[in-house]
């Protein structure tokens, strides 16, 4: 009875220990950041304060707060355009220098013809192209869509690429031997061995994409209701709104982050079941 009743208790005290190991998981992945974020906002805080440094050239955290709420839906708006057109110019990257990759990859010729000129495109400053783009395709949601493109183009392009010239040759070769098409071998073999790198591609290109599209704003925006927050930061810094330019600036690395966050997500998702990067590390 004894040894009976000592097994219960152990049984009912396991759910507690792991909910218990969880949460210090969660302390310990959380508790740093916040940790730091919360002593930098009160340094900031109290620092602006004990200096004396005025609004209009180093706002506080709460004059940020008051703008952000006072222009609310301001923000919004422009956050809104901002993301549809990163998200627009990310999906283009991904598609077109995945698929442009996969090309290369399939002949050296290709490869060796190609990719300098695609070197060269990235090593153009993209302030110096956008006035291009904006001649060729006149501004707005366009232009700004092409440049978040552009921007985010050679990173997919690039570690796509060094993902399916870096699969095992001893994998290729047994599909040779049972005679696989040149094509089976890339859609069963160089493309799922390529995953991850895609997937490094996809986490450089997103935040990319948030600037491109933030740099076309300042570039090829258009105003009123219907601008992004590089449009938004260009009329508060004129109009020396110093506090709502910071609030837009946070907002725009905000979605960067939030970004980030969902195609970490993803490669979790992904690679999570047989990937080394992203499977759980026992401790």
């Amino acid at each position: 009875m004894e040894n009976i009743q000592t097994e219960k208790l152990e049984v009912t005290q396991k759910p507690s220990a792991r909910s218990t190991k969880i949460n210090l998981n969660i302390l310990s992945v959380w508790g740093p950041p916040i940790i730091a974020l919360v002593l930098f906002l009160l340094i900031w805080q109290f620092g602006t304060l004990l200096l004396q440094i005025p609004p209009y050239i180093m706002p506080k955290p709460t004059d940020v707060l008051a703008a952000t709420i006072e222009n609310w839906s301001r923000l919004v708006n422009s956050a809104t355009t901002t993301i549809l057109e990163s998200v627009i110019g990310f999906v283009f990257s991904v598609l077109i220098g995945v698929s442009a990759a996969i090309i290369m990859a399939s002949s050296k010729i290709l490869e060796r013809s190609l990719y300098p000129y695609a070197i060269l495109l990235q090593t153009i400053p993209i302030v110096a192209i956008a006035p291009i783009i904006v001649i060729w395709f006149g501004s707005g949601m366009n232009a700004i869509v092409i440049i978040a493109f552009t921007i985010g183009f050679f990173p997919m392009l690039s570690n796509t690429l060094i993902g399916l010239n870096a699969t095992d040759r001893s994998m290729i070769d047994l599909l040779s031997l049972y005679k696989a098409s040149k094509w089976q071998i890339m859609w069963k073999i160089r493309i799922p061995a390529a995953l991850p790198y895609i997937v490094a591609g996809l986490k450089i290109s997103c935040t990319l994409a948030i600037i491109g599209a933030i740099v076309g704003e300042y570039i090829a925006g258009i105003g009123g209701g219907d601008g992004g927050l590089g449009y938004a930061i260009t009329v508060a810094s004129t109009t020396m709104e110093i506090p709502y330019l910071f609030a837009c600036g946070i907002a725009a690395s905000i979605l960067g982050i939030v970004f980030f966050l969902l195609v970490s997500l993803f490669s979790k998702l992904v690679l999570g079941s047989w990937h080394e990067s992203e499977m759980k590390k026992e401790r």
